[in-house]
């Protein structure tokens, strides 16, 4: 699932990717909402009954920016392994409340902001959907999709300057995302 503006953002990686499955783009942000997902990547382990088995997590499927976030994939698709063919990994029904990063009221309010943004740039009111922009990053200064996510829509570049202004200023407040739990491996 790609959060971008519309299909083609994310084509180029898709078709690098080549992947075996659907490819979805959710423009709406109508995922990040449910899931309340403040990072991309982010893993969802979901079941073949649609039943959350792992909360959110930020994990790599690739090695390809291990120097910029310092994790490995190994561990983590060893433990999808784990999970797919011997059913390890999985989180307790009664106890994936507690290890979920649930939204707060700032953060809810944060989304609100996000999705009028959005609305009002596509409207071509684009500098009303600035000032929301704006708010809903004050709102969750460390919600990656949305400060990071409207980068593209605002004309900016999500790897350029403001990106990496972002990155440190979240490196600065600790890293701040999703709790941490140990993978298990195979």
């Amino acid at each position: 699932m790609a959060l971008d503006r519309n299909a083609d953002d994310p084509r180029p990686y898709i078709e690098r990717a080549r992947p075996t499955h659907p490819s979805l783009i959710d423009s709406e942000h109508v995922l990040a909402d449910l899931y309340h997902i403040i990072n991309v990547p982010t893993v969802i382990w979901i079941d073949e009954g649609g039943r959350m088995v792992r909360p959110n997590d930020s994990q790599f499927g690739t090695d390809t920016f291990v120097q910029f976030h310092g994790k490995r994939s190994a561990p983590f698709l060893a433990a999808v392994r784990a999970w797919v063919r011997e059913g390890r990994g999985v989180v307790p029904a009664d106890q994936m409340r507690p290890q979920q990063l649930l939204p707060s009221p700032e953060s809810q309010l944060a989304r609100a902001e996000f999705t009028l943004a959005w609305h009002l740039h596509r409207a071509g009111r684009t500098q009303a959907a600035e000032r929301h922009f704006l708010r809903a990053g004050e709102l969750a200064p460390h919600d990656w999709t949305i400060r990071r996510g409207s980068m593209p829509i605002r004309g900016i570049n999500p790897m350029g300057p403001e990106f990496f202004k972002l990155y440190e200023e979240w490196k600065a407040a600790g890293a701040p995302g999703y709790p941490v739990r140990p993978l298990e491996e195979s």
